[in-house]
This record gives structure tokens, sequence and C-alpha cells, in this order.
């Protein structure tokens, strides 16, 4: 196994481990049987400035990441069969 390869895996977890933690960050959005019963749908001011609340930019770094981890997925990949020819 070479260094290349080291590295590269080893990002490749680092960036699945920090995807991993933004997620279970986030909050739900299922509201349970309120939702099923009063309809769900409560505007209020967070659902005015949703762009601004801590979900909205915690899935903004989440998509971010998910992007990263399949560019470095796919990195990975070939460098691997680069390096076992």
């Amino acid at each position: 196994m070479s260094v290349m390869e080291i590295v590269a895996g080893s990002v490749l977890i680092l960036v699945s481990l920090i995807l991993v933690l933004i997620v279970l960050s986030m909050e739900s959005k299922d509201q349970g049987l309120t939702s099923a019963i009063g309809g769900g749908y409560n505007e209020s001011f967070y659902g005015k400035n949703g762009s601004n609340t801590k979900d909205a930019k915690l899935g903004k770094i989440a998509r971010v990441c998910s992007v990263l981890l399949f560019i470095v997925t796919l990195g990975v990949n070939i460098v691997v069969s680069i390096y076992n020819k």
C-alpha cells in the first residue's frame, strides 16, 4: 500500500465522519402526531427566515460534505486502480 492510498483513505474516513456528525447534529423535521391532527404547517419567524437558522446552515454544510465525499471516493478509486497496475 502506497502513501497516496493511505492519505486518500484517511481523507475519505475524515470526510465521512464529519458528514455523519453534521447529520446527527441536525434537528428532525418530523412533528409526529401533532402534524397529523393539526395539519402540520406552522408559519413562524423561523419559517420565514429559514435560510438563517442553524439547521439551514448545517444543511448547506452537509450538502458540501456529501459532494466532497463523492469526489474523494472517486479519487480513491482512481488512485487505487492506478497503483494496482
